[in-house]
């Protein structure tokens, strides 16, 4: 691997650093809006910033694509930056909100972390080295039957107001599982399936950028990334994460 797993970790947990020191002071947090339901903050602007500059200074040979700031020169080999997922969650004080950090060579995924700052959770994971939280491995679950699995979800495509939207399936779902959670990041949410905290999780118009880290994370942990057709690849307009066990009894539900 051309880059170093410690040098990475340090630079992010710097910029996790960054992040905290605004969360710990929401009463004068600038929050302005892209759009109706979409959020900004000078949070996410300023640990963007901390980012590129960081890992420019670091790794000059590779580009940079983040949320905030768009796309430098070099595209060819990236990091692919989300500064806060889950910047709403952010803003009101709740905890699941995570940096998240890709590198992609040749359009190949190679590196991921995400790191949940106010959890002090940093997973971390390269193509071929599996996966890590905290320092420690980790694998999907063992669960193998839908009836009794947890499952998690977003709705980007309600704050989009789009009508083809995730309230019908996730209605199906919910009546074929035990649990349904819904945390506010598609960075961590992709992760948890990793740590076998939750065994599936989907959702429906994200970014690369929401999903590139968790998806190096959880393929390494031995989970399936496909669309809601079951084809394998990264989809960011329509993604499923599983365990691998319960992949062919959801997907009838999608």
């Amino acid at each position: 691997m051309c880059i170093s797993s410690a040098v990475l970790e340090r630079v992010v947990r710097e910029a996790g650093s960054v992040a905290l020191n605004y969360f710990r002071n929401l009463k004068h947090l600038e929050v302005s809006k892209k759009s109706p339901r979409d959020f900004v903050t000078e949070a996410d602007i300023a640990v963007e910033a901390f980012l590129k500059e960081a890992l420019s200074r670091e790794y000059p040979q590779f580009g940079f694509w983040g949320e905030e700031s768009g796309e430098t020169e070099n595209q060819s080999s990236r990091w692919i930056v989300d500064p806060i997922d889950g910047t709403h969650s952010f803003s009101r004080g709740q905890y699941f909100w995570a940096l998240s950090v890709a590198l992609e060579i040749d359009q190949e995924l190679v590196a991921g972390v995400v790191y949940a700052p106010a959890l002090d959770d940093y997973y971390y994971a390269e193509k071929g080295k599996g996966a890590w939280k905290n320092g420690q491995p980790i694998t999907v679950s063992s669960q193998a039957e839908l009836a009794t699995a947890m499952v998690s979800t977003g709705f980007a495509c309600v704050r989009n107001y789009l009508e083809h939207n995730n309230l019908e399936r996730f209605c199906r779902i919910a009546q074929a599982t035990t649990g349904q959670r819904r945390f506010g990041s598609a960075a961590l949410d992709v992760c948890l399936v990793a740590d076998g905290q939750v065994d599936a999780f989907w959702e429906q118009e994200l970014m690369l950028y929401d999903i590139a880290a968790g998806v190096v994370i959880a393929k390494e942990a031995g989970a399936t990334v496909t669309d809601f057709q079951g084809n394998e690849g990264i989809f960011p307009k329509q993604i499923l994460v599983t365990n691998g066990k319960i992949l062919e009894q959801i997907l009838p539900l999608m």
